[in-house]
């Protein structure tokens, strides 16, 4: 039996400049679009837009929310600021590994956690679970944001020309306006150069990727 994958947004955009979609996590997903060493080079020496939409994002608000978030992931969230991002993994009552994140302390003291599109279910599962001792609220966001990469060395420079405000530092965010759209932009990324995640709104995340590919990022 045939398994129906699930596709982002911006789906019919990546058919449309010919990438060559595979299964990737229970998603079908763009593995490449002209050939790996010209992506691959566009974030080494560029900058490349990658569509991360496909992964999840869990909320957690409330009095006990820092405890809470404090228990469950390996790092110390004390240390996270108002603006910050800290990478971390999602441990078990063991001590096990259910996935590495990235979290982020919005301005509200609100957290938003980014899980991997492979392990979003069992993580907001887990986060239910442990919830209960706790007095907060947490909540599945992953059917109304979408997510951008952009990196490379000249990412920055590139979405500064969209951008109506400052861009946030490494490991850093804020919510700025990038190409008429409200974007919690976030210092992050994995691609080991700089440049910085994207989090919004599903509906608008084809017209931003369109203004960043016509503004010259190439598709990755």
């Amino acid at each position: 039996m045939a398994i129906e994958l699930l596709s982002t947004p911006l789906h019919g955009r990546h058919a449309e400049l010919g990438g060559r979609l595979v299964p990737f996590a229970g998603w079908e997903m763009p593995v490449q679009y002209e050939g790996i060493r010209q992506e691959h080079l566009a974030v080494r020496e560029s900058v490349g837009v990658f569509d991360v939409s496909h992964m999840g994002q869990v909320a957690t608000s409330g009095p006990d929310a820092e405890p809470f978030l404090q228990r469950l992931l390996s790092n110390d969230v004390s240390k996270l600021e108002v603006g910050g991002a800290q990478y971390s993994v999602l441990c078990r009552e063991d001590g096990g590994v259910l996935d590495d994140l990235f979290t982020y302390q919005l301005p509200d003291h609100s957290y938003l956690t980014v899980t991997n599109a492979g392990n979003h279910a069992k993580d907001l599962a887990w986060f239910r679970r442990q919830a209960g001792e706790f007095d907060v609220e947490v909540e599945d966001r992953a059917d109304e944001l979408a997510m951008l990469a952009v990196q490379g060395p000249a990412a920055r420079a590139l979405l500064a020309t969209l951008a109506g405000g400052e861009l946030p530092g490494r490991m850093r965010t804020s919510t700025v306006e990038v190409a008429g759209t409200s974007a919690l932009v976030c210092g992050t990324g994995y691609t080991g150069e700089d440049g910085v995640e994207l989090i919004l709104a599903r509906n608008d995340v084809v017209a931003v990727w369109d203004a960043l590919t016509a503004a010259g990022a190439t598709p990755v």
